[in-house]
Parts: C-alpha cells; structure tokens; sequence
C-alpha cells in the first residue's frame, strides 16, 4: 500500500500545476475596478484553485490569475517555475464591498488553502506556491491581523499560521490558459486529486459566503 501510495504521489507531482500544458501563452489583460468595485490580492499555493474558490465567494465579480510579490517584471509561468523570480502564484479579486467584505475574503482565503506550511501547499513545493496576502491599506493590514488572530483561536488548523503579510506593489497577470483552468480542466488528475478538495474544504469552512450555487 506504502509503494502504490508513493506512485500515486509520483504521478500527481509530474502533472502537477507547474506541469501544466500551455494552451495560449499569450497573457491575460488585468482589468480596471469598475465604479464601487475594490480589489484584494492573495497567494495560497497553486492558482488554479484559490482562483476557483474565490470566484464562488458571494460579491466576488472577477478573479484574475497573476504572479505577485517578486522582483522579476512581467514574469512567464515557466519562469516563475523556476523560483528565481520572488513571485508567487497569485489571485487578484475584484469584489463589491457591500456584499462581501475585506475581513470575509481574508476568512474565506485561509480555509481556501492550508496557511501553516511554510512554501508548500500539498505536492507544491517552493517559495512560489507560498502562502501571502499584499495589502493596499494600513486598515487592511490590521484586518488581516485581526481575521489571522480570529482563525487561530478557532484551532481549525493544529499548527501556527505562517502567511506571509506585506504591502501589494504589483500583480503581472498570468498566460491565458490559467485563466479560469479549474473549470476548463476537470478532467484532469491535479484538478481532482489536489484542486477541488481545496475548493470544497472552503465551502464546507465558510458557505454563508458562498454564491447560491454553490452553497449546497
């Protein structure tokens, strides 16, 4: 059972999120926030799935697959695979903030992902696949505390939280097969094996702030 285990384990790492086959390497436009609209950045390992698990949050409108928090401009993913540039996969959220607020997203975003692994989510190792949250204001940096402090005490997780926290300077959009991959790929074996117990580890965490669709 330990050999089959370990062959499976073997399988899902080589098609794994930094395997991924390109379809369109042509990049994703990174759109202006419409009128009422705010925008929240995160990092929970691989962006196919935070970018599914925030999209079914209620009042999200748009989430755009990026690279964020790296010294490299404008950096392609087999670049960023190659974590030399700093940058980690990324989501940018446009949300309305009469819906859903910055303290909800922030909940919701550490019940998307496991944020007490330093640099790993599952079989995705390094520090591109690390836990983050950029914050644009001092008032998002005392939410973000406050929700870390709240999610703590729950003792949901038995290890200590160790998201790194630090001011958003830019989010580069990634290629446009990243684009929206959880639903365009759900046949695929990292979808179902890594990607989809994370969205529904989400759903079940929070589903007050689930879309109605998917709050079953």
């Amino acid at each position: 059972m330990k050999k089959l285990s370990l062959y499976l384990l073997s399988i899902i790492l080589l098609w794994g999120c930094a395997q991924g086959q390109p379809e369109n390497h042509s990049f994703a436009k990174l759109p202006e926030p419409k009128t009422g609209e705010k925008v929240a950045t995160f990092a929970g390992g691989c962006f196919w799935a935070m970018s599914e698990a925030m999209s079914e949050l209620k009042g999200v409108n748009k989430v755009v697959a990026g690279y964020a928090g790296g010294i490299v401009k404008n950096p392609t993913y087999e670049r960023v695979c190659e974590k030399n540039t700093g940058h980690a996969e990324s989501v940018q959220i446009y949300y309305n903030p009469s819906v859903i607020s910055y303290a909800q997203l922030v909940e919701a975003f550490f019940y998307a992902h496991d944020p007490t692994t330093l640099n790993r989510q599952g079989p995705d190792e390094g520090d591109d696949y690390r836990s983050a949250i950029f914050y644009r204001t001092p008032e998002e940096k005392a939410t973000i505390d406050a929700v870390m402090k709240k999610v703590a005490a729950t003792h949901h997780y038995n290890n200590p939280i160790v998201t790194e926290v630090t001011a958003y300077k830019a989010l580069y959009p990634a290629e446009v097969y990243h684009q929206g991959y959880y639903k365009t790929h759900p046949g695929s074996a990292y979808i179902q094996s890594v990607s989809e117990p994370k969205v529904m580890k989400m759903r079940h965490a929070v589903p007050q702030l689930l879309k109605p669709e998917f709050a079953k």
